[in-house]
């Protein structure tokens, strides 16, 4: 049964330790699950009943192409106009409860856990919780990296379930990929998939490459190495990857390890500043 993490309710104990598993450093940043309570919320224009945890956001020393926000919206809750950058894209991955996503051609989309939808720049779209619940969700913005005669892609809307994932070769099956939209589709100049290790299952290697990444823990206990570290995450931390950042990781609990990825993509290296500045 596939399950989706998120925030937890409420703040700590006062009886609770201060020290925890956060860490942000030069090359990557580990964002706990247990760190992102009530206190470290926002809110945003043009959104009602609705409130976010910011996990990512261009910054000096922290990430540089992307921004991603876990969403909590109220039964009833969400926006006629979410987006404010007219060259922004963005994905919605929906973990919990139910939304209605209308797509500027008039098309309504109920989705559901597991719901995955591309939201091109100039995409007028709207969202609205539709349940007896709280929804939850996680949205990745990126401003759109144009290239001439290259048309960006058009909405979709999906969800995982329709997506067999594919095994990455040698591992029978126990590192795979859930992959949205192809990876030479030159249209898209960012990914967000999904990744599942097997109990056991390694990427036995220092993945060391240009692309920043924004890993967020769906299910399971991974242990990964990040530049010089070991460090343990489980359902709903949050670690960014700067480019360049050694990684590798083993899955170490009991149950599948599984993570939504962002990476960017299928794009020349800005040589006049960093994309957005």
């Amino acid at each position: 049964m596939t399950s989706y993490a998120g925030p937890r309710d409420g703040l700590p104990d006062q009886s609770e330790y201060h020290t925890g598993r956060a860490v942000f450093t030069e090359s990557y940043a580990v964002i706990p699950a247990a760190v992102m309570t009530d206190i470290v919320t926002s809110s945003l224009p043009g959104w009602d009943k609705t409130r976010v945890w910011v996990i990512a956001r261009p910054l000096s020393g922290f990430a540089e192409t992307f921004a991603e926000y876990v969403m909590e919206i109220a039964p009833g809750g969400g926006s006629d106009s979410p987006e404010p950058e007219a060259e922004a894209e963005g994905v919605l991955f929906v973990t919990r409860g139910t939304l209605s996503l209308t797509l500027p051609d008039g098309s309504v989309h109920d989705m559901s856990e597991g719901g995955y939808a591309y939201l091109p720049p100039g995409c007028a779209w709207s969202l609205r919780a539709t349940g007896s619940a709280p929804a939850r969700l996680i949205w990745v913005r990126k401003l759109y990296q144009r290239v001439p005669g290259i048309i960006p892609a058009e909405a979709f809307v999906t969800n995982e379930q329709d997506h067999a994932p594919a095994p990455m070769p040698g591992t029978d099956g126990r590192w795979a990929t859930t992959r949205f939209v192809s990876s030479d589709d030159m249209r898209h100049d960012m990914q967000v998939n999904i990744v599942t290790l097997e109990p056991g299952a390694v990427i036995p290697f220092e993945e060391t490459h240009v692309m920043e990444h924004g890993l967020y823990v769906l299910e399971g206990k991974g242990v990964y190495k990040l530049n010089r570290d070991w460090v343990e995450v489980g359902p709903g931390d949050f670690m960014w990857l700067r480019a360049f950042c050694p990684q590798a990781c083993y899955a170490g609990g009991p149950t599948r390890f599984r993570y939504l990825l962002y990476k960017d993509m299928n794009r020349h290296v800005p040589l006049r500043g960093m994309l957005g500045r």
